[in-house]
This record gives C-alpha cells, sequence and structure tokens, in this order.
C-alpha cells in the first residue's frame, strides 16, 4: 500500500484532477466516487477506523447528492486529547440524544 506525506497527496491529487472527467470503477456502489479515488491513488479498501492517506482520511462524494459527510465516528488518537468534545463538538455540533 502506498503512503502519502502531505505535499505527495496533493501532488497526486492534482494529478488526478488534471485527468478531467474520471467515471467510477464501481458503478452502482454508494461509495464508488470514494472507491474510484482509492484505487487511483493505490490505497487498498478497508474497513478500519484509521485514516487512509497518511494521516488524512480522504471523502468524497457524487457532485448531485443530499447525502450527509460523516466527518468523525469516533474520536481520533491520541484519545486523551478529547479533541472532538472540547474543540469541535463546542464550535460545529451537539450532544448526542
Amino acid at each position: 500500500m502506498k503512503t502519502y506525506t502531505k505535499v505527495s497527496l496533493v501532488k497526486a491529487l492534482e494529478k488526478i484532477r488534471d485527468q478531467g472527467w474520471i467515471p467510477t470503477g464501481r458503478s452502482n456502489n454508494d461509495g464508488g466516487v470514494g472507491n474510484t479515488l482509492e484505487d487511483l491513488l493505490g490505497i487498498e479498501e478497508n474497513n478500519l477506523p484509521l485514516p487512509n492517506a497518511a494521516e488524512w482520511e480522504l471523502k468524497a462524494q457524487k457532485k448531485a447528492t443530499t447525502s450527509l459527510v460523516t466527518l468523525f465516528h469516533m474520536e481520533p488518537s491520541p484519545r486523551a486529547f478529547k479533541f472532538v468534545p472540547s474543540i469541535l463538538l463546542p464550535e460545529f455540533g451537539w450532544e448526542h440524544q
């Protein structure tokens, strides 16, 4: 599996962007856009709660969608920092009811 630094990831994404329209490699798949991006970057598909490009989690979606993007499923590492409840939640979110 390929590992990216911030600089190499940005360059790889720019190279993909410069290719123009790229049809999804996985039609009839809700995650097809993200899977296609991972395929183009050489990132293996997995369901691990870990970033998929160095320290970044890539997110992609279809242009015409009403789907929400999930940014956090769980507290990111290091958990002792309490990043979500202390920084993101008060500014951008609300407690789960």
